[in-house]
């Protein structure tokens, strides 16, 4: 008689579904205080953009009031937010801030 046995174990993997994370779109909003010119050279610094991309942006969010500027994962959404916000435009002694900047769930 023979002392080995065969064990069966259950098959334990579970099949697992991939969940992407939903995007995140950044937006920049319009304002009246900086210029035209500083918004295309930030928009350059962050984004990398072709310098006709950054006008195509800067005009969309100067005529309709905001533009999407960018779309991807929330981590680097705020990211993009926070290096935007690092600049600011200065005219004189006048320090007019950084651009207004949101992040928000992307629709769909």
């Amino acid at each position: 008689m023979s002392d080995s046995a065969t064990i069966t174990r259950p098959d334990t993997r579970e099949e697992q579904d991939t969940k992407l994370l939903p995007p995140y779109n950044v937006i920049l909003a319009n304002d009246d205080y900086h210029s035209v010119e500083f918004v295309v050279q930030v928009l350059l610094k962050v984004f990398a953009y072709e310098q006709e991309r950054c006008w195509q942006l800067m005009l969309q969010a100067h005529n309709s009031g905001r533009s999407v500027i960018w779309t991807g994962a929330k981590e680097v959404a705020e990211l993009k937010q926070e290096q935007m916000t690092t600049f600011h435009e200065k005219r004189g002694e006048r320090d007019l801030g950084p651009l207004g900047v949101t992040i928000e769930p992307a629709p769909g």
